[in-house]
Formats: C-alpha cells, sequence, structure tokens
C-alpha cells in the first residue's frame, strides 16, 4: 500500500539542559585523595642474646609488632658469638609479625661463628643487609656493619704499617659497600626513600658519652660519606652504650644510636625506637 507524506514539522528549538537540583543527601561530594599512612620503624641495637635467655624476648617483639611496620636489629645480636644464642634469638623472634632488617655487629663475629648465626635467623620475615638492600612498604633499606676508625680530623689514615692500613682498609670496605647499597636503591627505585642500619657510629655526636680514648673503636666518618651523598633520610647504629641518642651528620641526615642501654636509660617502655618515614 503507498504510503501518505508526512506533514511537515517546523523544527523547534532546542532546549538548554537544567541543572538537577539535588536533595542534601544525594549532593556529590569530590573525593578527597588520602596521604599515604607513614611507615612506622621500630629500631634496637645490641640485645646480646644469650642462650638463658628462652623466654625473654617474647613479649619484646610482640609489642614491637603491634606498634611498627619494620623492626631494625642494629647488630650485636648474640653476647658472645655463638650461633647457639642465635637459636634462642630465632625463637623468639617466632612472636615477631613484622618484616626485620638485621646487621652484624662486632659480638655476632667475635667466634667466628657469624655466617651460622646469619643462617640460623634470615627467613622469610627476616632479612640481612650487608651491602644489599631490601623495599619494604614503599621504603628502602641498605647497611652494613661498619667499623672503627675515627672521626672528623682524627681518622686515621692510610699510612705506616700493615696492619694499620689493614684497620683502616676495613672501615673503606665497609663504606663501598654501604655507597653500593644505596646506589642500587637509586637505580632501581629513584623516587624511593632511604633507610641505613649500622652497627658502629657514622658521626661522632651519636658515641659523645663513652671515653674519648675508644671514640675510634666506635665509629669512622667514612660511613657518614655515602649517607651524605645519597640523600639518605636517617641512620640507625649500635655499639656505643653509653653514648647519645641522636645526632646529624655535616649535611643534616639525622643519625640515631639505638642501643638497647641507651633506650633503657631514656626511659623506653619496651627498648626500640620509634620512627615514621
Amino acid at each position: 500500500m503507498e504510503q501518505q507524506p508526512q506533514p511537515f514539522l517546523t523544527p523547534q528549538p532546542i532546549q538548554p539542559l537544567q541543572p538537577v537540583n539535588l536533595q542534601p543527601e544525594e549532593q556529590l561530594e569530590t573525593p578527597v585523595p588520602q596521604a599515604a599512612a607513614p611507615v612506622r620503624i621500630a629500631a634496637v641495637g645490641d640485645i646480646h642474646v644469650r642462650e638463658t635467655d628462652k623466654g625473654k624476648w617474647v613479649e619484646f617483639f610482640k609489642a614491637a609488632s603491634a606498634q611498627a611496620d619494620v623492626l631494625l636489629l642494629c647488630g650485636d645480636l648474640t653476647d658472645h658469638g655463638y650461633a647457639k644464642e642465635a637459636e634462642v634469638l630465632a625463637e623468639e623472634m617466632r612472636a615477631c609479625t613484622i618484616p626485620v632488617i638485621c646487621v652484624l655487629g662486632n659480638h655476632d663475629h667475635d667466634k667466628g661463628q657469624h655466617e651460622e648465626i646469619r643462617s640460623c635467623l634470615i627467613n622469610d620475615n627476616v632479612h640481612f643487609v650487608d651491602g644489599d638492600a631490601v623495599v619494604i612498604k614503599n621504603v628502602g633499606f641498605t647497611g652494613v656493619k661498619g667499623f672503627g676508625g675515627g672521626f672528623g680530623h682524627h681518622m686515621l689514615s692510610m699510612f705506616g704499617e700493615t696492619a694499620n692500613k689493614a684497620f683502616v682498609q676495613e672501615a673503606v670496605d665497609e663504606a663501598l659497600k654501604l655507597e653500593a647499597g644505596l646506589s642500587r636503591l637509586d637505580v632501581e627505585y629513584p623516587d624511593i626513600k632511604k633507610i641505613a642500619l649500622l652497627h658502629y657510629s657514622p658521626i661522632k655526636a651519636t658515641v659523645e658519652g663513652e671515653p674519648e680514648a675508644i671514640h675510634p673503636f666506635l665509629g669512622c666518618s667514612r660511613l657518614a660519606e655515602p649517607l651524605n651523598r645519597q640523600n639518605v633520610l636517617a641512620c640507625f647504629h649500635g655499639h656505643a652504650h653509653i653514648g647519645t641518642l641522636e645526632g646529624e651528620t655535616s649535611h643534616g641526615v639525622k643519625v640515631f644510636n639505638v642501643a638497647k642501654p641507651i633506650l633503657q636509660k631514656a626511659g623506653f617502655a619496651m627498648p626500640f625506637f620509634l620512627f615514621d618515614v
């Protein structure tokens, strides 16, 4: 059947869209970006665990796990450097539910069993750093044991007897390892915040209180050089039991002496220092 022509309709002007009036409960809110929660670090050095310490450290590790995201152990994990002491510590650390990052101390090397100590403690939750690096919650951690050598104008130089040169070279080697770990973080994670842990001090300020005659055996300024060059946020160490809690490098890097006796003297209820990144 033939279709009938449709009548011509005059186009009507397009009406502008009218705003929709929402009821108060329907008002749309612009989401506000939430700042990332800080990563809380608990740090302590010189816990000096003995074979007789079974059960002594469980509450410590539970408290650290409840209050922090990462635990740093800054050397002298054992009292006399025996692997049997590390076995006790490994059992105590079962109570720790957060990642743990460790360096060894001079006591851990005393009996030549430092590799056994490391092997006894290391697992998926416990990391040792010795010039290498670990990234946890977008924070980069690296560290070394460090060594002595003195500070500033009184730092020992590479001169004289072979034994003296070997002493200085040990500090140089430790500083180079620290530099390597920090550089690796810079290359692989260029925007990451960096934390360093040591056993020996990188600055004189945090060993103040110890007899000045033994300062060269408590740390070395060579360890501060990588911290300054690589823009480290903070550094934690131990070793100087009657030193000073806080100091900073010549470039303003925060340094904390978290040796357990220091924290106990400062009145910490649990002997760990808390720091937010």
